[in-house]
This record gives structure tokens, sequence and C-alpha cells, in this order.
């Protein structure tokens, strides 16, 4: 008589394809997404016309001051500072906002399109699609970050040299304005990628992230309360304030150490890409 056997249970697999097949390599995935990035018309509109606008800015900026020097009086160049001619708070704010579309569409597109699906059906680990994208992301907006606040800084400070005014890459306090300058492209595209990814629409994206790097400082700005104040200092506007000056042009309310801003200028971009993994690896496509 045959015995009969019975076959072993089997238990779901808890392998990954990642884990089964044939993993892709970091750098074949960053190169991926650097081709979706700079593929997107707004990627290169934006960066472009950003780019463009701020350089004469600056030029705007720095002619006036030039022509008007004259007739400034002793306490008017006592607060003088040159490298607001460079980058002024609106050109800041024009930075952040440029910048942080730039982040939120490089995600909220490929939902929009659809080619989120085959992205993560070849690379089912979604942490690493994620760190991927805000790698080359962080990349390019460093690059132009840097662009922008070199290109500036030089530009305003020719056009002040030729009334004795000007600064040199080399004077006290120039290299933290300038690094802070370039930081803030790449802190303000990761938020912009961290809203995208808990958003997925377009329009809304683009409003949260710049109601958050812009209107949403003014609410907090130096109260009776020391947690409006801790706040306060922390908003990446006012942490770029504190790298010209540790007093509140408006109100002469003290800022928080230049130590303690670039602790904000980190924390933003940490928290914002933690909230995008989370984001797409615990919700549906």
């Amino acid at each position: 008589m045959t015995a009969l056997t019975t076959p072993s249970p089997t238990h779901p697999s808890t392998r990954t394809r990642d884990e089964d097949g044939p993993r892709v390599r970091w750098r074949d995935l960053v190169a991926a997404e650097w081709i979706k990035l700079w593929s997107l018309r707004s990627t290169r509109w934006v960066l472009g016309l950003g780019v463009l606008v701020l350089l004469l800015l600056a030029l705007q900026s720095s002619l006036g001051t030039y022509d008007e020097w004259p007739d400034y009086g002793p306490i008017q160049r006592s607060h003088y500072d040159p490298m607001t001619d460079a980058l002024s708070g609106a050109g800041v704010a024009l930075l952040m906002i440029g910048a942080g579309t730039v982040g939120g569409l490089s995600i909220v597109a490929e939902y929009a399109s659809g080619l989120v699906r085959a992205t993560l059906t070849a690379v089912p680990a979604r942490h690493r699609v994620v760190l991927a994208k805000t790698a080359v992301l962080a990349g390019l907006l460093a690059v132009v970050g840097t662009v922008v606040s070199l290109g500036t800084f030089l530009l305003a400070q020719a056009v002040l040299s030729g009334r004795g005014i000007g600064l040199s890459v080399s004077d006290p306090g120039v290299p933290a304005v300038l690094a802070a300058n370039a930081a803030l492209a790449p802190l303000s595209a990761l938020v912009g990628f961290g809203i995208g990814a808990l958003i997925r629409h377009t329009a809304t994206s683009v409003v949260a992230t710049c109601a958050l790097l812009v209107v949403a400082p003014g609410f907090f700005k130096p109260t009776v309360h020391q947690w409006a104040n801790e706040l306060f200092g922390y908003f990446p506007y006012y942490a770029w304030r504190s790298t010209l000056s540790q007093l509140h042009p408006r109100t002469g309310e003290a800022l928080p150490s230049v130590a303690e801003a670039w602790t904000g200028f980190a924390l933003w971009p940490v928290v914002a890409v933690l909230l995008a993994v989370l984001a797409v690896r615990r919700r549906d496509m």
C-alpha cells in the first residue's frame, strides 16, 4: 500500500523582489531619477528663470544703492549691509518659493502621470526610491543655490565697489551668509518634496509649500510667549536672517545664534525626507 505523504505547510515568503531578484544598483537608480527630474519642463523653466530674476534683482538693488549712496546720512551708512543688495528678503522668498515648487512637482508629477507605478514595480523598496529622488533633488538645487549665492554676491559687490562699500568673499561673516544663501535652495526643495509626497496634488502642494516657508513665519514673530520665540527662530527665513544680523530689522528682538540657525537649517530637510519616506511606504499609489 502506498504511503500518503502530507506536504509540509508553506509559509508566505517575507522576501522582497529586491531580495529575490537582481537588486537595482544605487547609481542606476540615481541616474533614472535624474533623467525624470530634468525631463520635467517645469524644472528647467522655474530654475532658469528664477536664477535670471534673482541676478537682475541683485543688479537693480545694488545700482539703486550706488546712485543713492551720496545721499545716505551717517546713521544709514552705519546700518547698511552690502549683503542685502546681493540677496534681499524678497529675493530669499522668491528663491524658497521656486525651489519648493520644483521639489513638490518632482514627486507630484510622477504620481499624476502614473509613472510611479512602473518605478515601484522595478524597485519595490520604496524608501530607496525616495532617497534617490531626494539625493538628486538636493544635489541639483545645491548647485543652483551656489550659483545664485555667488552670482548675486559677485554682481552686487562689483557695482558697490565703485563706491568703496563692496565686500570680499574673505571678509568676516561673508562665507556664513553665502553658505546660508546657497543652502536655502536645497532646503526649500526638500520641504516641497515632503509636502508633495503627503498631498500628491499639484496646486495644493505648491500653495502649502509657499504658505509654510513664506507665510507661516509671520505668525511666529517674537512675542511674550517663549514657545513662539523658539519656533520663530527655526523657520528657514529667520534662520537665514540670523546669519546677516542678530537683530530682527523691524522689531529689534534678538534672533537665535548662527549655530542655532544652522540647526534649524538641518532639521527641516531631515524631517521632510522622513515624512516623504513614511508617506510613500504606507500609502497606496
